[in-house]
């Protein structure tokens, strides 16, 4: 593990010693009263990456950025070709994985990003008896209707917005703790000054492995469940952890740091996976990972030197398949057969509900997802989505939607374009003109996105 910093190991002490004085009390009221362990429901681990594009990852194609935790992760899961991120957006895409929603039904406005009405799959499955937690990039609100802790995390360290998240070695971040009333700066010495002594994002590791160690279920806790959000806010044109195994490459400058991050963000998972086996929680807990949005451009850092989006079109903020299609990895020990992938087509909005049959609950009425749960486990009936839709507000306005495998495209005012996925996956060849009856009724799709 990495060096880490004695304010950063104070945090983590009280952390740790605030809930484990609530799991003796739990121990206590379970002896006393001897009551048989409850069902043993599945915790789940959700990992999120900001900007890893579809090629991003060795599992997915990647060759010159090595990922050998997630490719291990996808070995022993299940790994989809066809999962959709919620938007080509960031904060529109977040709020899609959270609420399982379609955009267009969340009903966030520019100054909310998520309603104060909205609900959270965090909130679901805490009134269900899950302990939540989120370490990292939440980015949906800074005000206190919307924070995490007003939205079902108990404890979340982190940043509240974007600009914070991206700065690598800022000087503090964010605590709050539901059970102590606690929501303050928690300062970083190191990083004073401009000291960039420590690497946030390894905070944000650090921080969730300790989570697993303090809630791994067992008889003193009741065997009750934990759901965790590790949301990594890499990989961006920030400064790049100072250790890299690509230091040495003769690559442009921007393109190691941006393998720097993907390789530590690697790293990351590989110890949330220790930690789970550690703590004998690995079997039965459900690991999610996937990404915001599609592989970025950000001044010099261009991801087309690592053929970050594969054979596909486009990237963060585009409505082609490189800005939406994203990696999805789960891997459940106890239930998903090894090795599987599938090109089952899904989208954000499904992990809510697919969460929620893994938690042994329904998910609300209000939702515009289906749970994966049959194509993981290959028993009982899946639903399929007749149709997807996305927009964007870069080039002009953007439009797109997917209904089996033909996909429309409208860039601004140009006339929309319309491609065959099976045969054209990377959007090249404009079938519009020979397919007037599937266009006509393709476009129907843009015209009433919030059907």
């Amino acid at each position: 593990m990495n060096k880490i910093s004695s304010k950063w190991i104070c945090f983590l002490v009280a952390f740790s010693s605030l809930v484990s004085i609530r799991a003796q009390t739990n121990a206590n009221q379970t002896s006393a009263t001897n009551r048989p362990p409850a069902p043993r429901r599945p915790s789940i681990v959700l990992i999120y990456a900001d900007n890893i594009g579809y090629g991003d990852l060795g599992c997915y194609g990647q060759t010159k950025v090595k990922t050998p935790n997630l490719d291990q992760l996808a070995s022993e899961g299940i790994r989809f070709t066809s999962f959709y991120a919620g938007s080509p957006q960031d904060q529109p895409s977040r709020a899609s994985l959270l609420t399982g929603l379609e955009p267009a039904h969340v009903g966030a406005s520019f100054s909310h990003p998520l309603p104060m009405d909205a609900l959270t799959l965090a909130e679901l499955l805490k009134e269900t008896g899950f302990h939540t937690g989120l370490m990292g990039e939440w980015n949906l609100g800074d005000t206190t209707p919307v924070e995490p802790n007003t939205k079902g995390f108990e404890e979340f360290a982190g940043f509240l917005n974007d600009t914070h998240a991206r700065d690598y070695f800022s000087e503090n971040i964010y605590r709050q703790d539901t059970h102590t009333g606690s929501n303050r700066l928690v300062t970083i010495p190191e990083n004073w000054n401009s000291g960039q002594g420590l690497y946030l994002p390894d905070l944000i590791e650090d921080a969730g492995a300790n989570y697993i160690r303090i809630h791994a279920p067992d008889r003193f806790n009741h065997y009750t469940p934990f759901f965790l959000c590790l949301a990594f806010p890499v990989p961006h044109n920030g400064a790049p952890p100072h250790d890299s195994p690509y230091a040495g490459e003769s690559w442009p400058q921007p393109a190691k740091d941006r393998a720097a991050m993907i390789a530590r963000l690697d790293n990351s998972v590989g110890l949330i996976l220790n930690s789970l086996h550690r703590w004998n929680a690995d079997t039965n807990t459900v690991v999610i990972f996937t990404s915001i949005g599609g592989a970025q451009r950000e001044g010099a850092m261009d991801p087309k030197f690592f053929g970050s989006s594969g054979a596909l079109r486009g990237e963060a903020g585009s409505v082609y398949e490189g800005g939406v299609r994203v990696p999805l990895i789960i891997r459940w020990l106890a239930k998903i057969k090894p090795g599987q992938v599938t090109d089952f087509p899904c989208a954000a909005w499904d992990i809510l509900p697919t969460a929620m049959e893994i938690g042994f609950t329904k998910p609300p009425q209000r939702t515009d997802g289906f749970s994966l749960v049959p194509v993981l486990t290959g028993n009982g009936k899946t639903n399929v989505h007749a149709s997807f839709y996305w927009e964007s507000r870069e080039a002009g306005g953007q439009q797109a939607a997917r209904m089996g495998d033909w996909k429309i495209v409208q860039i601004g005012t140009d006339a929309p374009a319309l491609y065959d996925l099976k045969t054209d996956l990377g959007e090249k060849n404009d079938l519009a003109e020979k397919n007037a009856e599937t266009l006509k009724k393709m476009k129907k799709l843009l015209s009433d996105p919030a059907k």
